[in-house]
């Protein structure tokens, strides 16, 4: 990975963390355009700078994780779903994360 493609990366996913969208799914998606290969240096950049993001979240929305024990009452009503699914379909979802299909088209 070049050093450009590395700033782009970074880019796609600074752009689309604060938006309704996967940003995960647009960085694997603009690593494959790019011709990325799937190594594990990519996969822990990948990491790396999702972390950084997840951390200036954190940082930003400090204030509101102390507010009231309803917030973390949504947050666990959200999580535990999605650890079933995530447990019970790993082997799929990093089946789907390891390409990418151009479906319908591919």
């Amino acid at each position: 990975m070049s050093v450009l493609e590395a700033i782009i990366l970074a880019i796609v996913e600074g752009i689309t963390e604060f938006l309704p969208i996967s940003s995960t799914g647009h960085m694997i998606l603009t690593s494959s355009i790019m011709g990325l290969e799937s190594d594990a240096f990519t996969k822990t950049f990948i990491v790396a700078i999702q972390f950084g993001a997840i951390l200036s979240v954190i940082v930003l929305y400090w204030k509101r994780f102390f507010k009231s024990l309803d917030f973390y009452f949504k947050l666990l009503v959200g999580f535990i779903p999605a650890a079933i699914v995530g447990f019970l379909l790993n082997d799929l979802i990093d089946q789907f994360l390891e390409r990418v299909m151009w479906w319908p088209f591919h």
